[in-house]
């Protein structure tokens, strides 16, 4: 997963606020938290655009990610603007750190990735394991409506000048998962395009599905917006 994509993703979220993502994490840090955190871990952190925004705002922060290409497209970034983040290749359904945090977060559909109840529930369990008390654990999920309803069974393509792209996509609803089929034309030297293709699934989870396990892991549910 995340190959050479890893290399075009930047390009493909430019849309994304990540300030205004990062402003959304810390009005829920002093929503819920007695005190600021110091120490964030950031769980799929993809490129690490949150975990580099978050890093700006002076918290010490841990990427973690299963894919190595993505983590070399964050260390570089981090390193071009001398942030001491600390970047793990690890599967977040069985990630070890050496201590532990003051919150955890793990944003933009990252587990949308983990498509069975007890792969979800290895996740939820580190996190309340490596999480310290009174920390805080904030998630979001793409909603079963998106997948199915404005993702699913739909074609997406865009034409730029340095890329193009056809995103097709196809929803199952026996098992409420969405596969997501890719391919870019990426512009190079010389006016030739390099072809890459990808392909990804998700699971549309319920939330009455996720607030058990959750729960069951030792994590006390606050709110769901």
């Amino acid at each position: 997963m995340y190959g050479d994509f890893a290399y075009v993703y930047d390009l493909l979220t430019k849309d994304v606020s990540y300030p205004k993502w990062a402003d959304y994490i810390e009005s829920l840090f002093l929503k819920y938290c007695e005190s600021k955190p110091r120490l964030i871990l950031d769980l799929a952190c993809g490129t690490g655009s949150i975990t580099i925004e978050m890093a700006k705002r002076g918290y010490d922060m841990i990427g973690i990610d299963i894919s190595p290409d993505m983590l070399s497209c964050a260390m570089d970034k981090s390193s071009q603007l001398q942030l001491p983040v600390l970047w793990v290749c690890q599967d977040m359904r069985s990630f070890e750190l050496f201590g532990t945090a003051d919150a955890i977060i793990c944003c933009l559909d990252g587990l949308n990735y983990i498509k069975d109840s007890a792969d979800m529930a290895k996740v939820f369990a580190l996190v309340s394991n490596y999480l310290n008390p009174g920390g805080l654990f904030i998630f979001d999920m793409s909603t079963p409506y998106k997948l199915e309803k404005n993702l699913g069974n739909n074609l997406f393509y865009e034409i730029r000048d340095d890329i193009a792209y056809l995103w097709k996509n196809k929803y199952s609803k026996k098992d409420r998962i969405l596969t997501l089929d890719l391919t870019f034309f990426i512009r190079e030297d010389g006016g030739l395009y390099r072809r890459i293709e990808e392909r990804q699934e998700q699971k549309a989870w319920e939330i009455d599905d996720v607030l058990p396990i959750l729960e069951k892991s030792g994590l006390k549910p606050l709110d769901v917006f």
